[in-house]
């Protein structure tokens, strides 16, 4: 009897059942987190469409929708700063649902807007929601894969946001433009999946080993352990300059379509982000193809090259050049981009990794509001064509001043990598 029940814990059906047992957390892992991640980052560019309609409704300036817009990375920064590693003690999962639940608040503020106080909420909301998955939702989905999977992980983590933020505007553009309620169905639909988002959080396992949920938050501000700032200063730099193109197409190219090129297909408008946000998502794919010490400044003197295609479209009003440019901007910015978040997240130690990562996306959200706020406040006293086409100028000297610098920085930026840079 003993050797038979030996015999039977031994037996393949026996030896095969824990791994039946741990096959749903292998299915919730980096993937479905990633999907939560791309999901909340959708809801921060869901109004980027609808801009022109609330103008048309409230009667606001083009400077009035900088400022809607530089609310949204007020609240991001902010987030960034007071509760950038909170997930490092209170847990990954906690920090996750709260970012969700900050979206569902914006969501609902547009559906009940009535005015301006409401989309300034709305998107201060936004910002939260962005604030916190910037760091939770990219550290959890790295901290979810297996060691084989890392690089993998670490593109999903980047495309998940960049993705994200492109799905925002292509759905609710399409939603604007063919179905009813434009102002209404777009956030009724994010809700909802917004839901589903919740619900996969909860079934994710906690990658924290002993969070507290509940623990006080403590501001750091901008925090960098010093063995991380050989890689951090340059990541940081090129994210700036590829996240003022971003702030450009998400909040202020809906009125260049409109006043400038005559294009009012509100689907249209939504194509045309969503397609920079895509070239960005392929930029990142192409960084494992590149060295590390060229992806960064590479990435930037690509972006130069979608800067000038973007100032030609808006001198010739050519909707080809203005998507020409933002895809080969977007394909610069992603491949700059990822390089430099990978390099920081595998830099960073562990129990600093949620703390830094946050640090960078304060810089790159830096980039995204306050370019954005200066072609706002040119538009009242210039055209918005002549105001972007002296954005465009001053972040071509940006980013080729900075694509310059990080060449001839390379060397030194390589040898600041670990070993093994893909997190």
């Amino acid at each position: 009897m003993t050797k038979d029940r030996a015999t039977s814990r031994t037996s393949p059906r026996h030896r095969t059942s824990p791994r039946r047992r741990t096959a749903p957390r292998h299915r919730l892992g980096y993937g479905s987190a990633a999907a939560v991640f791309a999901v909340g980052m959708a809801g921060t560019t869901l109004p980027t469409p609808l801009y022109g309609l609330y103008r048309a409704e409230l009667g606001f300036s083009e400077l009035t929708v900088t400022l809607v817009f530089a609310s949204y990375a007020a609240g991001v920064i902010l987030t960034l700063l007071l509760l950038g590693d909170h997930s490092d003690r209170a847990g990954r999962r906690p920090v996750l649902l709260a970012a969700l639940l900050f979206g569902a608040a914006s969501a609902v503020c547009f559906l009940l807007e009535s005015g301006l106080p409401q989309l300034y909420a709305g998107r201060v909301f936004s910002g939260f929601s962005a604030g916190l998955l910037s760091g939770a939702g990219t550290v959890t989905v790295l901290e979810l894969a297996a060691p084989g999977q890392r690089s993998r992980a670490g593109f999903a983590a980047t495309a998940a946001n960049m993705g994200g933020l492109g799905c925002g505007p292509l759905l609710a553009g399409f939603l604007a433009e063919y179905a009813p309620a434009p102002l209404i169905l777009p956030f009724v639909v994010h809700l909802v999946l917004l839901g589903a988002a919740c619900a996969v959080v909860l079934l994710l396992p906690e990658t924290v080993p002993e969070p507290r949920p509940w623990t006080r938050p403590v501001p750091l501000g901008l925090s960098v352990p010093p063995e991380v700032r050989g890689v951090f200063v340059p990541a940081a730099v090129a994210a700036f300059a590829g996240f003022s193109l971003m702030g450009l197409f998400t909040a202020v190219a809906p009125s260049f379509l409109v006043e400038t090129l005559g294009e009012r297909n509100l689907a249209v408008c939504g194509l045309v982000v969503f397609a920079v946000f895509l070239a960005s998502t392929l930029g990142q794919a192409l960084t494992d193809r590149v060295p590390a010490g060229t992806a960064l400044p590479l990435g930037c003197l690509v972006l130069v090259a979608g800067l000038l295609l973007v100032g030609a479209s808006l001198w010739m009003a050519s909707l080809a050049l203005l998507i020409g440019g933002g895809v080969c901007g977007g394909l610069g910015q992603g491949l700059a981009f990822r390089a430099g978040l990978t390099a920081v997240g595998a830099a960073a130690p562990a129990a600093h990794r949620a703390a830094t990562v946050s640090s960078f996306f304060v810089v790159a959200y830096l980039g995204i509001a306050v370019p954005v706020i200066g072609v706002g406040a040119l538009a009242m006293a210039l055209d918005l064509r002549d105001a972007g086409l002296i954005f465009t100028g001053c972040a071509i000297l940006v980013a080729t001043a900075t694509g310059l610098w990080l060449w001839r920085r390379r060397t030194e930026t390589v040898a600041a990598l670990p070993d093994n840079p893909a997190p």
